[in-house]
């Protein structure tokens, strides 16, 4: 399984107030759809396009940021093919197999992360994901 596409069909932002006290940063991340495809790109090989929905809200009512896009799999083997077959029978139930699910959710995220920092600093908020903490190091140890 290779990522060959990841696209967005829609970014929102906005802002609705200056933010004031505290705020409460709530995301949000869902599958909408999972569909099989082919691509003759890479010799007529069967594809997973997954839509996907992404969502920040700075509570209460500050701003909210939404993506929404497609992650598109090249399915490129034998192993590949059982995954997407157990997929795709899962699917049925809006159920995603754990495995398959939590690489799919970390390649969002991460992709979609990086875009809502950068739309943040536009916009003046603080940033959704906690910054990493530093320390100094006792040099007597």
């Amino acid at each position: 399984m290779r990522v060959i596409g990841f696209t967005f069909k829609k970014i929102s932002i906005e802002k609705k107030k200056e933010i004031i006290g505290s705020v409460n940063v709530n995301s949000d991340m869902k599958v909408i759809n999972i569909s099989k495809g082919k691509t003759d790109l890479f010799g007529d090989k069967e594809t997973l396009s997954i839509e996907y929905q992404f969502k920040i809200d700075y509570q209460p009512d500050f701003a909210n940021l939404l993506f929404e896009g497609i992650l598109v799999l090249l399915m490129n083997d034998k192993d590949d093919d059982d995954l997407m077959k157990s997929v795709l029978k899962k699917w049925k139930d809006k159920v995603l197999p754990e495995d398959f699910g939590v690489t799919i959710l970390k390649l969002i995220f991460s992709r979609c992360n990086l875009k809502a920092l950068l739309l943040e600093e536009y916009l003046n908020l603080p940033p959704h994901i906690p910054n990493p903490e530093f320390s100094k190091i006792d040099k007597n140890l």
